[in-house]
């Protein structure tokens, strides 16, 4: 098994593009790793420098405490699976998942049993000997992980592996490849633009946006208490509010947040309090999810928002409700987004773990250069708030609705899309 140290590691292409930007990541002996973000990110890119696919351009790559950069990709002793599968179609699965043992020269008897063994495992040994033509796209992706498992590898790196497989099938797949990892007991670093993905198989999320690292920890810290607005409103479904407020400072009462015509107000007890009066008169970002508004019929007891209801959509176990409640949307996508920057050089360096400290494992942030941008507003999606409703009884197109706000779970970002309070990891 092996430990992964990425220290400051960066990718720049021919012609100046930087694709991964100065990051730094510590997986774990054992652990399942998962880099998440939308497409571009610098994810699958992070993934083939580990690999050693791509040539690191700067920084420093530690596999189990020995520095990798130069080593070939059969050295590093990693073994990857690949989006679709990329299976020799020539060759039965049974010969598909023994090819790696073929090429180690392992003894024949030994091989073609361990072959065996690990289709079972899998739950394909009916198909070891067809043709991957023959076999189901989930089918051929358990001939890949078999391939890549029976080398019994230091690192298993996995591609996106579910993308192209239909969402019965991703859910069914999912559930094998984290039992099959974790018994195992193999470093995994898996790669998926796919939230629910990474929230049900990982032991901690990396989230990359435009190559830069945003937010590093588990399941339940990334989503509920993430270190920017945008990893907020990348996780959760329906998709988090993200609402321009303007605080205030008032004595004996608390910091208000104006909201347009509405005001929530964090009273002075409330721990985040006294950073977000650091932030009086200046625009803050709320980050309140769903499922933390919830209808009531007195809008004069406790935190409420009000508005008028747009549409109603139909979820099965519930109603979504679409709310215009005359407050401003921040765009999660735009908000705190740093520009690329430029190489400070081409070449290629080894990077050094001596005296530099991984602060993002400690839990705490590299600052963006530069004054800090406005939050950016507009009207991506149809209506201000969304909302659960568990029957629409009582509402409908245009009702009125007074909404309870929950103000322990209510996210509050500065202007450059950074928590204004301390996030613990």
């Amino acid at each position: 098994m092996s430990a992964v140290v990425l220290d400051s590691v960066s990718k720049v292409y021919p012609g100046g593009q930087r694709a991964v930007a100065d990051l730094s990541l510590e997986i774990a002996d054992g652990e399942f790793f998962v880099l998440l973000g939308p497409s571009g990110c610098g994810k699958s890119t992070t993934l083939r420098m580990v690999a050693g696919l791509e040539e690191i351009t700067t920084g420093g790559l530690w596999l189990d405490g020995r520095l990798a950069n130069e080593l070939t990709p059969r050295e590093r002793n990693v073994a990857m699976v690949f989006q679709n599968g990329a299976l020799y179609p020539h060759r039965t699965v049974r010969d598909n998942i023994g090819f790696p043992l073929e090429i180690a020269r392992a003894d024949q008897a030994e091989a073609s049993a361990r072959v065996v063994e690990m289709a079972r495992a899998l739950g394909i040994d009916p198909t070891l000997d067809r043709l991957p033509g023959t076999l189901s796209g989930g089918q051929r992706q358990r001939v890949a992980m078999g391939r890549a498992i029976i080398r019994e590898p230091a690192v298993f790196l996995m591609d996106e592996p579910l993308s192209n497989l239909d969402a019965a099938l991703r859910t069914d797949l999912r559930v094998e490849i984290g039992g099959l990892v974790r018994g195992l007991g193999v470093t995994t670093l898996y790669v998926t633009h796919d939230q629910v993905e990474a929230l049900t198989l990982a032991d901690r999320i990396a989230v990359l946006r435009d190559g830069f690292l945003e937010d590093v920890g588990t399941p339940p810290q990334i989503y509920e208490s993430p270190a920017t607005a945008f990893v907020a409103g990348f996780l959760g479904a329906p998709q988090i509010n993200l609402l321009a407020a303007v605080p205030e400072a008032v004595p004996g009462e608390g910091v208000v947040l104006h909201l347009g015509t509405q005001r929530l107000v964090i009273p002075w007890t409330d721990p985040r309090a006294e950073h977000v009066a650091g932030h009086h008169a200046a625009t803050v970002i709320l980050g309140i999810r769903s499922d933390a508004l919830r209808p009531t019929g007195d809008p004069h007891l406790g935190p409420v928002l009000s508005g008028g209801i747009r549409t109603l959509e139909y979820h099965g176990h519930e109603w979504l409700a679409h709310i215009d409640a005359g407050v401003t949307v921040v765009d999660a996508a735009e908000v705190g987004r740093r520009v690329r920057p430029e190489p400070a050089a081409a070449g290629r360096s080894s990077g050094g773990m001596a005296g530099r400290a991984l602060s993002l494992l400690r839990g705490g942030r590299r600052e963006a250069a530069g004054p800090e941008p406005a939050p950016h507003v507009g009207s991506h999606r149809r209506a201000e708030l969304l909302a659960r409703l568990h029957s629409r009884d009582g509402y409908g197109q245009g009702s009125h609705v007074h909404l309870a706000v929950d103000l322990e779970r209510v996210l509050i970002f500065g202007r450059d899309g950074h928590r204004v309070d301390p996030v613990l990891r």
